[in-house]
């Protein structure tokens, strides 16, 4: 699936090409940190398939819950997240951040990770009430 995608101000703009399959949940205790949320959505893709159309994002690196080295790639204007990648063997394989995602909608979850990191009430959000808007 062709996909294109931007950071919230629009610095960073990219396309790729990915699989719709590959597309998960993590609910590791960065991601939540990361993100602000109580997980992130990733679609993984290698490198190659990834073609910056914009400015560069900038990069943080960071250790990992796994005990790897993440590298977090991020607007230099907005700060959104775009891309995670690693070194060595893990350089090659890119996470592109649902949120950045233009065609998002289309990109339905498949798998999770960090499941034990979880929080207990994330199932029970559907009884919430909802609002259309931010009413």
């Amino acid at each position: 699936m062709r996909i294109t995608g931007q950071c919230h101000c629009g610095h960073v703009t990219y396309q790729a090409v990915i699989d719709a399959l590959a597309v998960g949940i993590c609910h590791c205790t960065d991601c939540q940190r990361l993100t602000g949320s109580p997980f992130r959505v990733t679609a993984r893709v290698g490198r190659d398939a990834i073609q910056l159309t914009g400015n560069p994002p900038n990069i943080y690196r960071k250790r990992g819950d796994s005990g790897r080295i993440r590298e977090q790639h991020f607007c230099p204007r907005c700060g959104s997240p775009l891309f995670t990648t690693g070194e060595g063997e893990d350089a090659d394989v890119w996470g592109i951040r649902w949120g950045s995602i233009d065609q998002r909608a289309e990109l339905e979850p498949r798998r999770q990770v960090w499941c034990s990191s979880a929080v207990p009430w994330l199932p029970d959000i559907a009884a919430l009430p909802g609002a259309e808007g931010d009413g």
